[in-house]
């Protein structure tokens, strides 16, 4: 990703988890927008917007009410203006199942969401600094648990 400022989409029905990633974005040193919608009926009317620039990046929750992440997931990947987009599952399920499911759907991470503060301000640093080849990663690195090291 490049010096301009980043467009991050996160999509999440919990206020306290939406509060902690807007706080934990803040203390990240790169510049970034942040959009939040909270169900999956809103972030894909969202999407769907002709007017609206599609984000950089998604955080996708998976639990959500009215159409759940995995719902959105599929959409997204169907409809060929968003199939291109960057999304990172982002949830507190986990589910080896899941997992290689949303792999092979074409989500680019799974990330546990992070138990502390400062390992929340760590992931979404490494999230924003992935290099273009890192974007697509191989299977045994998709899943991102609490204490994992994205890439050394």
């Amino acid at each position: 990703m490049n010096n301009r400022q980043l467009h991050l989409l996160l999509a999440d029905d919990d206020s306290d988890d939406r509060e902690m990633f807007q706080e934990a974005l803040s203390e990240v040193p790169i510049a970034a927008k942040l959009t939040e919608v909270k169900d999956g009926e809103k972030l894909m009317q969202w999407l769907n917007q002709p007017a609206e620039q599609l984000p950089d990046l998604l955080f996708l929750d998976l639990n959500m009410p009215r159409k759940n992440g995995h719902e959105c997931l599929e959409e997204i990947k169907r409809n060929p203006q968003l199939q291109s987009m960057l999304v990172v599952i982002f949830s507190t399920t986990i589910n080896t199942l899941n997992v290689d499911i949303f792999y092979n759907n074409g989500a680019h991470y799974y990330i546990q969401k992070p138990s502390s503060f400062e390992h929340l301000i760590h992931v979404i640093e490494q999230m924003l600094h992935l290099p273009e080849e890192k974007r697509r990663i191989l299977h045994r690195r998709f899943f991102l648990q609490r204490k994992a090291v994205l890439w050394k």
